[in-house]
C-alpha cells in the first residue's frame, strides 16, 4: 500500500512541472495583452482629439478652409483608428494564444490523470482485498479486515477524486475551445473593419485632392460650387417630392411593427442626433416639402455604420457618380425582415452589395460626407419596406444624367425615432 501511495505522489511531481510552466507562459501573455489594452486606450485619446477639431472646422462653416480642414483632421483620426484596430488584432491573436495554452495545458492534465485512474484501476483489481466476502474470509480477526476495508476506501477515494479532477478539467477544455472559437470571430471582424478603415482614409484623401481641384484653392471657386450644388440639389429635391408624391400607397398597419416596441438598434454606437424626421425647428427647410424625411446622427468620417435589424440588401449605390452633391451621395438600402426598411445616406465606403442577408449589428458601412452634407453626418430614412424600391430615373435637374436611388410614396416615409429603443 505505501508503495501505492508512492507511485501516485511521483506521478502528482510529474505533473506539476508543467502545470508551473504553462502558469508562467499564460501570465506572460496577459501581460503583452495588458499593455496592448494601455495602448488602445492612449490611441482612444488622440482620436478623440482630432475627432473634435474635425467636428470643430464643421461646425464653423462651410468655407474651403474648413472643410479641408474637416478631411485632414478625419484623416488623422482615421490614421489613428488602423493603429487602434491592429494593436485590437495583435491583442486578440495574443488572447488566442494564451487559450490555446490553457487547452494544451488541460489536455496535459487530462492525460496524466488518465493514467492515474488507469493505474489505480489495476492496483484494485489485483489486491487481494477487491472483494470485502473474500477479505472477511482471509482475515484471521475483524481488526484484520477493517484494516484491509480502509486500504480499499482510500483507493476508492482516489479513483473518486481523479474521476472529478478529469470532469473538472474537461469542462475548462470546452469552455476554452468556445473561447477560442468566439475570438477567432472576433478576430476575423476586426480584419474586415481594418480594411473598412483603410477604404475611409483613401476616399477621404481622394475627396480632400478633388475639392482642392475643382476649387484651384480658391476660396470664390469653392463658394460658387457650393451655391451651384445647393441650386441642384432644391431643383432635385423637388422633383423627387413632385414624382413620390405620385406614387399611390396605403399603410396596412398589421405589416408593420407598433411604434414603441423598439424593433431597431441603433445604427451607431455614440449616438448624437443632430436633426429629427418631420418639420425643421430652424428657419431653413431642408427640403422643398418643408419637412426632413428622415433622421441625422453627428458622427465623425469613418464611422462604423451597422444594421438596424436582419434582412436583405435592396440595393445600393452612388448619386455623386451621376450628379455630384444633390443627394444621398453613396447609399444603401435594406428591407428588414420585420416590415420595415431603411436608407442609409452620405456613406464613405459601402461595405455590403445587393443581395446580401445581413444580420441586426452587422457593419454594412462606414459614415461619410458624401452627396449633399453640410458636415460629416450618417442620414437614416425610414419606410413601409413594400412601399420603397430602388429606381433609376432621369433627372431633369441634371440634364441628360439619370439617378439609381431608393424612391417611396410620401405616405410610406416613417419617423425612424419611434422604432428606436430609448437613447443610450
Amino acid at each position: 500500500m505505501k508503495m501505492n501511495k508512492l507511485i501516485f505522489l511521483i506521478l502528482l511531481l510529474i505533473a506539476a512541472p508543467f502545470a508551473r510552466a504553462q502558469i508562467v507562459d499564460v501570465t506572460a501573455l496577459q501581460k503583452e495583452i495588458d499593455d496592448k489594452n494601455q495602448k488602445i486606450q492612449a490611441l482612444n485619446v488622440e482620436i478623440a482629439k482630432y475627432q473634435n477639431l474635425a467636428s470643430q472646422a464643421s461646425d464653423k462653416g462651410m468655407s474651403l478652409k474648413q472643410q479641408i480642414n474637416v478631411l485632414e483632421q478625419s484623416r488623422k483620426a482615421l490614421t489613428l483608428e488602423i493603429t487602434k484596430i491592429q494593436t485590437k488584432i495583435d491583442s486578440t491573436n495574443l488572447s488566442i494564444k494564451q487559450l490555446s495554452s490553457k487547452i494544451t495545458d488541460s489536455k496535459n492534465k487530462i492525460g496524466f490523470l488518465q493514467d492515474g485512474l488507469e493505474k489505480s484501476i489495476r492496483e484494485i483489481s489485483q489486491h487481494d482485498n477487491f472483494h470485502v466476502v473474500i477479505n472477511l474470509l482471509n482475515n484471521k480477526t475483524f481488526s484484520d479486515f477493517f484494516g484491509k476495508l480502509d486500504e480499499q476506501s482510500q483507493f476508492n477515494a482516489s479513483i473518486q477524486n481523479k474521476v472529478s479532477q478529469i470532469k473538472n478539467e474537461k469542462q475548462k477544455l470546452e469552455t476554452n475551445k468556445t473561447a477560442v472559437e468566439k475570438t477567432k470571430q472576433q478576430l476575423a471582424d476586426l480584419q474586415k473593419e481594418l480594411s473598412g478603415k483603410k477604404k475611409v482614409v483613401e476616399v477621404t484623401k481622394t475627396e480632400q485632392q478633388k475639392t482642392l481641384t475643382d476649387t484651384k484653392s480658391q476660396e470664390a471657386a469653392y463658394q460658387k460650387l457650393l451655391a451651384d450644388a445647393t441650386a441642384k440639389k432644391n431643383a432635385f429635391e423637388k422633383e423627387i417630392f413632385d414624382y413620390e408624391s405620385k406614387i399611390k400607397f396605403q399603410l396596412d398597419p398589421n405589416s408593420i411593427p407598433q411604434s414603441g416596441s423598439s424593433p431597431l438598434m441603433w445604427p451607431v454606437d455614440n449616438v448624437r442626433i443632430t436633426q429629427l424626421f418631420g418639420k425643421t425647428a430652424a428657419g431653413k427647410r431642408l427640403y422643398l416639402s418643408g419637412s426632413h424625411n428622415g433622421m441625422d446622427f453627428g458622427v465623425p468620417i469613418g464611422t462604423s455604420v451597422k444594421a438596424m435589424a436582419s434582412g436583405i440588401v435592396a440595393g445600393t449605390g452612388d448619386t455623386d457618380l451621376e450628379c455630384r452633391r444633390v443627394s444621398f451621395g453613396r447609399w444603401v438600402l435594406i428591407k428588414f425582415n420585420n416590415g420595415l426598411a431603411a436608407t442609409y445616406g452620405h456613406l464613405s465606403v459601402i461595405s455590403v452589395k445587393a443581395g446580401d442577408k445581413v444580420d441586426a449589428g452587422q457593419i454594412i458601412g462606414y459614415s461619410g460626407n458624401t452627396g449633399y452634407s453640410t458636415g460629416p453626418h450618417l442620414h437614416i430614412s425610414a419606410y413601409v419596406a413594400t412601399a420603397v424600391n430602388v429606381v433609376t430615373r432621369p433627372s431633369s435637374s441634371c440634364p441628360g444624367r439619370s439617378l439609381t436611388m431608393p424612391v417611396s410614396a410620401v405616405d410610406a416615409y416613417l419617423d425612424p425615432v419611434l422604432y428606436f429603443p430609448p437613447k443610450p
